[in-house]
């Protein structure tokens, strides 16, 4: 963090979970954990840091600089894009994409139509808006599918299917969830995690990995991902087959020019275990840095801390919102 921005800039981090102090919160797990360690994390840099848990926090000026927000979400539809909406309406500058931006990151349908515009390769799908009919013979041919909110984070709401009938009812049990449906094969294999941060002003991809399960046709659920349930039986490593890698790359720096600037991002691939296949699986902007999780294992094989991490994400962003004045004195 240059020193004149950590000198004159009011940080204010905004979380579910901010001002948590003990161990796993019985509804979301692990994320209490994430958040109070992010606060830790963002105090040890020295900079000013407010705190706060709501959105009211900023329906009026909130006294900060700027804000890393990490309020994602918030428990109705189309949350994502509230802060940097109340930032925008602020003037203040926050760390992350844009609002119209994070939602076409948080739509997957949005996501895989810009991705069959660059030749990404993506699993066929179906998509069924809220309200509207829902036909299962639009749904690709499959022996199995996958069925998830169309925004959604670590798995909550995916329920998997292996008829028609199941199918029609998963999806209209996810919109009794106040969601829209998203539906498409279910791929045995592994998924490959792309992490990207920004290093003096551009996007650059940290090492690339393999979350390899031991049993490649298992599904997991929000539960297992936030320590609420059992985990499955896995492996992490970085993915060895250079052929495979260096596709991955290429797929995922076309997906980088759709949304940058985004500061970090977690860009999702998956490997069919029986082809090699590689399909995109989504896109996660402001995703989770707690230090337990894959980007910052990622970071960690790229020589960083995890301090280290969160400073420099928070510092890239910041440069590339400052004032001129305050830019040169950074440099």
């Amino acid at each position: 963090m240059p020193a004149p921005l950590r000198d004159t800039q009011r940080l204010l981090f905004i979380a579910k979970h901010a001002r948590w102090t003990g161990g796993l919160h019985p509804d979301d797990g692990n994320h209490a954990l994430y958040h109070r360690e992010m606060r830790e994390t963002l105090e040890q840099i020295g900079m000013p840091l407010l705190i706060a848990d709501s959105y009211p926090a900023l329906f009026d000026p909130p006294g900060a600089d700027f804000v890393f927000p990490l309020l994602n979400r918030g428990g109705f539809f189309n949350s994502e894009m509230l802060v940097p909406l109340l930032c925008n309406r602020l003037a203040i500058p926050y760390l992350g994409a844009s609002p119209i931006v994070r939602g076409l990151s948080d739509d997957k349908h949005l996501t895989k139509l810009e991705a069959a515009a660059r030749d990404v390769p993506t699993a066929p799908w179906a998509l069924f808006r809220r309200g509207a009919p829902v036909d299962v013979l639009r749904c690709p041919p499959a022996r199995r599918w996958v069925i998830k909110p169309n925004n959604s984070s670590a798995s909550w709401g995916v329920r998997d299917a292996r008829d028609r009938v199941e199918l029609a009812r998963s999806i209209t049990e996810i919109h009794a969830l106040d969601h829209d449906a998203i539906v498409e094969p279910f791929i045995d294999g592994s998924d490959v995690e792309v992490p990207v941060i920004t290093l003096d002003g551009a996007p650059a991809m940290l090492p690339m990995l393999v979350f390899e399960q031991d049993d490649p046709t298992q599904l997991r659920t929000y539960e297992e991902k936030r320590d609420l349930a059992g985990h499955v039986g896995y492996t992490i490593r970085e993915v060895g087959d250079r052929d495979i890698a260096a596709r991955i790359a290429e797929y995922a720096d076309r997906m980088v020019e759709v949304f940058r600037p985004f500061d970090y991002g977690r860009f999702e691939f998956r490997v069919d275990a029986r082809t090699g296949d590689i399909r995109l699986l989504e896109v996660n902007l402001n995703c989770n840095l707690w230090s337990e999780k894959l980007f910052a294992r990622a970071a960690t094989l790229a020589g960083f801390s995890h301090r280290d991490l969160v400073e420099t994400i928070v510092a890239e962003s910041m440069i590339r919102q400052i004032r001129p004045s305050v830019r040169r004195n950074a440099a």
